[in-house]
């Protein structure tokens, strides 16, 4: 490991995103649109990784170890109101996952977390949200056994086990549907331009 400093910084970026979390979820407050203290996280989250990668390149395994390169991961993942920086990790953990230098299944959610965001189909199916039925399912994606292949080929469970666990999580951790779905779903789209993910 060439910066060990840097990586106990990057664990402890991760860290303070999943204590905030713990707490919403304790107070039910986590699933009533993007609090505001959570995006206040992960943006500042975002600006501190984005000062380390100018500064060392993709914190990749061999730069800062295991721990802290999936640590980097989920800090990008979260920054879901930076669409330049989430596409800028992206080309660079494709880069780190080519040399061996990242969990290819990270690039997996980080590919599939874009492509949504910009309304185009996922590949791997990794992200969920609630239906109008009221059941969180896979957001869109291309081919149900193409979707399959990808997944066995990293060694993912199948989109059909996945949604199980997910609704099971969901339950676990207290999470309900939207009230009003339709307004969830134009909040979101207002939510995407406003940020940059759609024009």
């Amino acid at each position: 490991m060439e910066y060990k400093d840097i990586a106990n910084q990057i664990i402890g970026l991760k860290n303070a995103d999943l204590i905030l979390r713990k707490k919403l979820i304790e107070k039910g407050e986590l699933n009533k649109g993007y609090h505001k203290e959570m995006k206040k996280v992960h943006d500042q989250n975002a600006a501190v990784l984005n000062e380390i990668i100018n500064e060392i390149g993709y914190p990749t395994i061999n730069k800062v170890g295991e721990v802290a390169n999936e640590a980097a991961w989920l800090v990008i993942q979260h920054a879901i109101g930076q669409p330049d920086f989430m596409k800028k990790c992206l080309r660079l953990l494709e880069e780190a996952v080519v040399a061996k230098e990242a969990n290819p299944v990270n690039l997996a959610y980080l590919s599939d977390r874009i492509a949504v965001f910009e309304g185009k189909a996922q590949r791997y199916g990794t992200q969920f949200d609630w239906t109008e039925a009221g059941e969180l399912s896979p957001q869109i994606f291309d081919d149900l056994d193409k979707v399959n292949d990808r997944r066995r080929s990293l060694g993912l469970n199948t989109l059909e086990e996945q949604t199980s666990i997910i609704r099971q999580q969901a339950k676990t951790e207290n999470e309900h549907p939207p009230a009003d779905f339709a307004k969830r779903k134009s909040e979101m789209e207002e939510w995407r331009r406003s940020v940059g993910w759609v024009k």
